[in-house]
């Protein structure tokens, strides 16, 4: 009998060890910091210190000896980030358009000389914008129409109005943006810590006018993303390639955290207005949404930011006439870009807070309001997305109500300075539209002597991708788990699966693999994997991403089926306000999180945990002060993020409502648990009396709504 024969424990589903555990848990793993190669040199970026206006001149004011000098000027190719617009430089020429943009570059063998190296540049001052509303320019401008908003509105009993503000927010990865480049044998090899090695590779092949084979990336050990290593590694890639390659020795450039956190991106502060008509029994009739971003200095990834924003805006509710309108302006403040949620957050904190509100306005029970108006199979999104079977919007809500205590908590709390509220939230699984379509994803499994390898571009930044891969792998086979190994992500041996980003590492590539493990399967003809080796030798299997039947979208309307599926939760929030210092103290969340199916259970668990926690200091203790288009408190002593004193209890409930797009059912869950956290918090601090609409909700916001007396009665609304 052959081995495949005799049926191996099935990891999926299974919290089989980490495939990384070992090694990091030893601290063997090697970071970009931890890597030397002969004769490498530190590499420093010089940045303006003005938010607008035109170098005037340069000075390098210290003994060059020993140094590599490089500008624009050292570019053999095109001086674009290459992203989505090619608007932003790798060096600034003459304009500079906000504080920290790169104009010069420095290399040293010396850190110490490298740091005390001072160079003097004269400007030309200009009159910065930093008011997203008052800029004249818009990088992009979206419309989402569904139905006819007027008959919305004379169908309307009431109408009610808000405005919501959410901040900045800062990544706060545990290792900061770091990057080696390597000249070798008339090409080069960059590598760092980041999250789409593709990406990086596509700047640098423009920035360099060489052709594929003669630049190579490497993903390195990576302590955390969240988004913040999507883009901005292709320009700190491109700073350590031309110092390398003008040098001719290595160069590696990583930021402290000063650095990184001042001229790095951040989450898109927004601005979102709500016009809302209700019948006297909760039912929505109207949704008109006005949607601002701020983008900073260049477009970056803006538009797909506000796109997926602008997409979720109206939350998980039925209704028949919806209005969004999206824009994202330029500021003159460092770029903002990708970050866990993208979008989501902002405008699901909008609609969220607002329906409190109006539940409020009416005298219905927030709960009540909720199940009268959320989606349930076959209704249709605001893009006209008609919903599957595997809508748990409110099985989510029901459970997250029974689980907390929800009414019973109510009741309690009732007059004193602790409070509860909830949000109900969800989050679409992969790239927005046709993109997936258009990135035709690629993903491999090689047959090797020790095993079966697997083959992709996706990157592990702690959530556990190599684990969960293997796993899908590892049952779709019939091999035992540890037969089955990923490899680094390194662009000279594996496919484009596209980048680690929109909650699509688990369902989209994830079910490239299994497609490529069935096929692999049947060309092993019931051998194992060793056998067949014995006898054939390797193998490689590739699978290419092929977009579900049915699935229609169109970019230029934005109507149609924006995602193949959504993952659903609710989070209940339970919080305390100190009278005298004006602290919200969170003491307890409940989240109940849909995602299809837990391929590794505690690392689903973990990733609600950690988002939750990210939500938690996004809400009430993550505040960028931005000065004159700078960030004023870019240490971690004055820019607070949640400890574990700040952390409250998480209970994690995990539902299995499987997606027919997923492997096993599975859905994203990476981006999902930072959209409800703010909201849950901010409705609790509702229920206490207290009118907050803006996040981060620090004390002096907290006090400054209480002193504004508004409270339960203030929301606007218009009897008709």
């Amino acid at each position: 009998m052959h081995a495949s024969k005799i049926a191996s424990p099935l990891a999926v589903g299974r919290n089989v060890p980490r495939k990384d555990s070992a090694e990091k848990v030893a601290g063997a793993a090697k970071y970009v910091d931890d890597l030397v190669f002969p004769g490498m040199l530190y590499g420093r970026t010089i940045r303006s210190t003005i938010p607008r206006g035109r170098i005037a001149a340069t000075r390098l004011a210290f003994d060059q000896r020993g140094f590599v000098v490089a500008d624009y000027r050292d570019i053999p190719g095109r001086n674009v980030v290459a992203l989505i617009e090619d608007d932003q430089p790798f060096l600034a020429e003459r304009e500079i358009r906000h504080t920290a943009e790169p104009i010069l570059l420095l290399a040293h063998e010396s850190r110490d000389l490298l740091l005390r190296a001072h160079v003097e540049i004269g400007y030309e001052r200009e009159n910065p914008v930093l008011d997203p509303e008052s800029s004249p320019t818009a990088f992009k401008s979206l419309a989402i129409d569904k139905g006819e908003i007027e008959d919305g509105f004379s169908e309307a009993d009431i109408i009610i109005e808000g405005e919501y503000r959410t901040g900045h927010q800062e990544h706060i990865y545990i290792e900061t943006n770091g990057v080696i480049a390597v000249p070798q044998d008339g090409g080069i090899t960059l590598l760092g810590s980041m999250q789409c090695p593709f990406y990086v590779h596509k700047a640098l092949k423009s920035m360099l006018g060489w052709s594929d084979e003669r630049i190579r990336v490497v993903q390195t050990e990576t302590g955390g993303g969240f988004g913040g290593k999507e883009e901005y590694p292709s320009l700190i890639a491109g700073h350590a390639a031309l110092l390398a390659l003008k040098a001719n020795r290595p160069v590696k450039i990583v930021y402290d955290r000063a650095e990184d956190m001042i001229a790095t991106t951040k989450r898109h502060p927004a601005i979102v207005r709500h016009r809302t008509g209700v019948k006297r029994d909760g039912r929505l009739t109207a949704m008109d949404i006005d949607i601002v971003m701020d983008a900073g200095a260049y477009v970056t990834l803006s538009p797909v930011v506000l796109s997926r924003g602008a997409i979720h805006a109206a939350g998980p509710y039925r209704c028949d006439h919806v209005r969004v309108r999206g824009r994202a302006m330029m500021t003159n403040t460092p770029p903002n870009g990708a970050f866990r949620g993208f979008g989501a957050p902002q405008t699901q904190f909008a609609v969220e807070v607002h329906m409190e509100r109006i539940a409020e306005t009416l005298g219905i029970d927030p709960v009540k309001l909720r199940e009268t108006n959320a989606f349930r199979p076959g209704d249709t999104t605001s893009t006209g997305q008609i919903l599957g079977e595997d809508c748990s919007a409110l099985d989510v809500l029901r459970r997250a109500v029974r689980r907390s205590g929800f009414r019973t908590r109510q009741r309690r709390y009732a007059g004193t300075n602790r409070g509860i509220g909830l949000a109900l939230f969800y989050h679409g699984s992969g790239f927005t539209g046709g993109g997936e379509v258009r990135l035709a994803s690629k993903a491999s499994l090689g047959l090797t002597e020790r095993g079966v390898q697997i083959l992709v571009a996706s990157t592990e930044i702690g959530q556990g991708t190599r684990t969960m891969h293997a796993q899908i792998v590892a049952d779709a086979l019939g091999v035992p788990f540890d037969d089955v190994y990923p490899v680094q992500p390194d662009t000279s041996n594996v496919p484009d699966s596209g980048p680690t980003v929109a909650s699509r590492t688990c369902m989209v590539v994830g079910r490239i693999l299994q497609q490529c493990a069935e096929e692999m399967k049947t060309r092993l003809g019931g051998m194992t994997p060793r056998e067949f080796f014995a006898a054939h030798g390797p193998m490689i299997v590739t699978s290419e991403y092929e977009g579900p039947s049915g699935i229609k979208w169109d970019d230029s309307t934005y109507r149609g089926d924006a995602y193949s599926t959504y993952a659903w939760a609710c989070d209940v929030a339970e919080v305390e306000i100190n009278p005298d210092t004006f602290e919200v103290r969170p003491l307890k969340l409940t989240c109940v999180h849909d995602i299809g199916k837990a391929i590794h259970p505690v690392l689903v668990a973990g990733q609600i945990e950690g988002g939750t926690a990210q939500g938690i200091g996004y809400a009430l203790i993550e505040q960028v002060v931005m000065r004159e288009g700078s960030m004023a408190n870019a240490q971690l002593t004055n820019y607070t993020i949640p400890t574990t004193l700040d952390t409250p209890p998480i209970d994690v409930v995990i539902v299995e409502n499987p997606s027919r797009y997923g492997p096993h059912g599975a859905k994203g869950v990476g981006e999902l648990p930072i959209d409800g956290p703010a909201p849950a918090i901010v409705n609790a601090v509702r229920s206490i009396g207290i009118d907050l609409r803006e996040i981060p909700a620090v004390p002096e916001i907290v006090m400054k709504a209480i002193d504004l007396g508004k409270g339960k009665t203030d929301a606007r609304h218009v009897p008709l």
